[in-house]
């Protein structure tokens, strides 16, 4: 399959912060689903960035681990890890250091997802770590409270996900809308240059533009693309709600 590279309208706009991926945003999380490895990895990043840059909104990926390098020199969009550990380079046998990310071209790493969840304090310390090295992190957190607590590590992005929707045919923003808008006010008192992404069940265009209404920068997406018999009509469905 021919690469898709150079500049596009999803490239996100130039910036002195390193850790700016553009806003609004989309992030779509392959997590490790088996169409979404290797070959399929590859196919949906091509349909993301063509279909993002069409539409004109920022869009980001984060494949499984092992397809961070190719992606990263295949796309022009960013990539990110799905999951970070917040320690040193060194003697780390199975860990995925910051490092390792900024040496396969990653431009960051989700941190804290409810399938992969640290303690408060690594949350802190990844981000910091990250941060350290120009690397962007994007925190999740459970609910509002979670967020507001989170937020206080300074991220510049962190998504509001309910573990209990992920995954599921109900959004957020129908099942428990309060949790949106309560967690932007939430982050917006104890770190205000941090943006708020919504994810958890958000299917179609009517689930992103109700989360962009309760005041999101942006969504995370994983299954309702990933696990998709037409990823790319899901792609275009959900960005036709920016």
């Amino acid at each position: 399959m021919p690469s898709v590279r150079g500049p596009s309208a999803s490239t996100p706009a130039p910036t002195t912060d390193p850790t700016f991926l553009g806003s609004p945003l989309f992030i779509l999380n392959l997590k490790s689903y088996s169409p979404a490895l290797g070959p399929g990895a590859e196919r949906l990043g091509v349909l993301l960035q063509a279909s993002g840059h069409a539409a004109g909104v920022a869009v980001a990926i984060a494949p499984a681990t092992t397809d961070l390098r190719h992606l990263a020199d295949t796309l022009s969009i960013p990539v990110l890890a799905q999951h970070v550990d917040p320690v040193d380079a060194g003697a780390r046998t199975g860990h995925t250091v910051p490092e390792a990310l900024q040496a396969s071209g990653a431009r960051g790493s989700l941190v804290n997802h409810s399938e992969r969840p640290l303690a408060r304090e690594a949350v802190f310390e990844a981000v910091r770590r990250l941060a350290e090295i120009g690397l962007t992190a994007v925190v999740c957190a459970r609910d509002a409270g979670d967020a507001g607590r989170l937020a206080r590590s300074q991220p510049p992005y962190l998504a509001v996900e309910p573990p209990e929707l992920i995954g599921g045919r109900r959004s957020v923003t129908s099942a428990r809308p309060e949790v949106v808008s309560e967690s932007v006010a939430a982050v917006r008192r104890v770190a205000p240059g941090t943006r708020v992404l919504c994810g958890a069940g958000v299917h179609d265009r009517r689930d992103v533009a109700k989360a962009i209404e309760l005041g999101s920068e942006g969504i995370l997406v994983a299954s309702a693309v990933a696990a998709s018999g037409n990823p790319g009509a899901v792609i275009e469905e959900l960005l036709a709600g920016f």
